[in-house]
């Protein structure tokens, strides 16, 4: 399985504009705004821990499944099992998964701007929770686009969002679920 290595850090209104800024200073690349839901899966494996099955549903028009386990590590840069797959049709999957016996557990929603820095990948999302960005590269490179951006003595995030979400989201029959409030989630598609 491909490793997945990234760097998390939450960030202000502030700080957000700063980093921003600073992208567009350096000439990185960019795409159009994202709007995400994310569905994670209990049942079977996934309720022993440390790993997620997740269908991401991106701007209702690209459907994601994917596998993460994490890898031990106390270091802020975290290693994780990723294994992903484009899919034809969200609800196809969905019915899928839920006839195998997993079962919908938790939803968050997020608006995901992405760019492009060297080798990194560079996304800042904004959550119901609070904004973070993320450097995803080899160690090397995220110390590298950290000192270019300015964000070296950010604090990082160990927890993950749906750690994030578990904590914070609402119990809605069953499954926790951190959500926009509906105006904002109808302007930002």
């Amino acid at each position: 399985m491909p490793i997945e290595i990234e760097k998390k850090y939450r960030l202000t209104k502030r700080q957000r504009q700063s980093i921003e800024r600073r992208l567009q200073e350096i000439g990185a690349s960019s795409r159009p705004l994202e709007f995400e839901e994310n569905t994670l899966y209990r049942g079977g494996r996934l309720d022993i821990g440390n790993c997620i099955l997740r269908l991401r549903r991106v701007n209702q028009q690209g459907f994601f499944l994917t596998f993460k386990q994490r890898l031990p590590t106390k270091s802020a840069i975290k290693h994780q099992q990723e294994e992903e797959t484009e899919v034809a049709s969200a609800d196809a999957m969905h019915a899928i998964l839920t006839e195998l016996g997993y079962r919908p557990g938790l939803v968050y929603e997020k608006r995901r701007a992405r760019w492009n820095v060297g080798a990194a990948k560079v996304v800042i999302d904004e959550l119901p929770f609070g904004l973070f960005m993320e450097i995803e590269a080899s160690e090397k490179e995220i110390r590298r686009v950290e000192r270019l951006l300015g964000a070296k003595d950010l604090p990082a995030v160990m927890e993950t969002y749906p750690s994030i979400t578990a904590k914070l989201g609402q119990d809605r029959d069953g499954i926790i679920e951190a959500r926009f409030a509906r105006s904002k989630r109808k302007s930002s598609r």
